[in-house]
């Protein structure tokens, strides 16, 4: 069968580039190797954190300021609720990389923040507990949006306007064109691949060096209530840096944002050890006992990293592609999926994202 594009892998990114080909009239199929919504890449865990105040690059804020607009948008198309604007703190020494990068996004961009002392906040937030020398900047508009959430609304209003999509039906090969699975071959005008921590094989042809790394996400009964608290990170002397949530289906959860193992989806250690879960009892207890209350679970995905830890989001003869994420790229969704229908409909974006082009990694310009 023929369609004007097939769509690789339907989480977080391929699920909002289907909805948005799909809403501008192309006849759109959309592959996925698992169940919709499910837990074995980097779309899943209840919870993901979404901020302006970017301490990777200011280059990032343009797209976070249409991100939020277009998850107010999604949420009136889809009548879920997938934001939740509780605030974001990030507390660091006045020198830390989150502190120094978050300001100058924030100063470049005229963004609404706040910069606090440690005792401002211990008197705002009591359950947290800086160390003198730690300040934090607060962005009233911060907050955390729902994986699972987003990817449902965005099948489904993807089906709604016209898309076919299949699950548990893997990709066995791909190229321009052309799509074959198990059950036949599909051909497209145009491909879009957003394959997740399967990028090192399905886009091997880049000749980027996707790195897979396995990460945990723990989920705690807190000691006092944490609800109406900001989402948080927090990036210590030590090098520790941990991030994580106020109290969302019954629990608060927290996570490293570095260090995990390197792994393939085939490999990864879906088991949580003791010793894990000691270590971020142990990085949490002093600045923020009230988190590190009782343990309650705990659930592993994957960070796809690039070298620089910024995307790869580029289009070249048929084929468009989006990975690369790096474990802060969720927060970017809707907007990612503009950028694709843009790239795959009209070959071109308004958005910047000369950031993305895979060139940097191969040595190019």
């Amino acid at each position: 069968m023929s369609y004007d594009v097939i769509v690789i892998g339907l989480g977080g990114m391929g699920s909002a580039a289907a909805y948005r080909l799909a809403q501008r009239g192309k006849r759109v199929l959309g592959l996925e190797k698992f169940t919709p919504a499910h837990a074995q890449g980097s779309s899943h865990g209840g919870s993901r954190i979404t901020r302006q105040a970017y301490i990777e690059d200011p280059a990032y804020v343009p797209l976070m300021l249409r991100a939020h607009e277009m998850w107010d948008q999604i949420e009136h198309d889809s009548g879920e609720q997938i934001f939740h604007r509780v605030g974001g703190l990030i507390v660091g020494p006045q020198d830390s990389g989150a502190i120094t990068g978050s300001r100058a996004s924030v100063e470049q961009f005229g963004l609404k923040h706040e910069l606090l002392d440690a005792s401002q906040i211990r008197t705002r937030f009591p359950a947290l507990r800086p160390l003198d020398d730690e300040i934090g900047l607060y962005e009233p508009g911060a907050g955390f949006v729902v994986p699972e959430t987003s990817v449902t609304a965005h099948l489904r209003l993807a089906e709604q306007a016209g898309a076919e999509l299949h699950f548990e039906e893997p990709v066995t090969h791909w190229e321009p064109g052309k799509v074959t699975t198990p059950l036949g071959t599909y051909e497209a005008d145009h491909v879009v691949v957003c394959p997740g921590p399967w990028a090192p094989d399905l886009l091997a042809h880049l000749e980027v060096p996707f790195e897979v790394e396995r990460q945990v996400q723990y989920y705690f009964t807190p000691a006092e209530s944490l609800a109406g608290y900001p989402i948080y990170i927090w990036d210590r002397a030590d090098g520790t840096m941990f991030y994580g949530f106020p109290e969302h289906d019954g629990a608060v959860k927290v996570a490293f944002h570095t260090g995990g193992q390197i792994c393939t989806p085939e490999t990864i250690d879906r088991t949580v050890h003791a010793h894990e879960i000691e270590a971020i009892t142990t990085a949490v207890t002093q600045p923020m006992p009230a988190v590190a209350g009782t343990f309650q679970r705990a659930a592993t995905c994957m960070y796809t990293n690039t070298a620089d830890r910024n995307f790869v989001i580029a289009r070249d003869e048929g084929v468009t592609v989006a990975c690369g994420f790096s474990g802060h790229g969720f927060k970017f969704v809707p907007v990612v999926g503009e950028i694709l229908a843009d790239l795959t409909i009209d070959g071109a974006t308004r958005h910047p994202i000369a950031l993305f082009d895979p060139a940097r990694l191969r040595g190019g310009a």
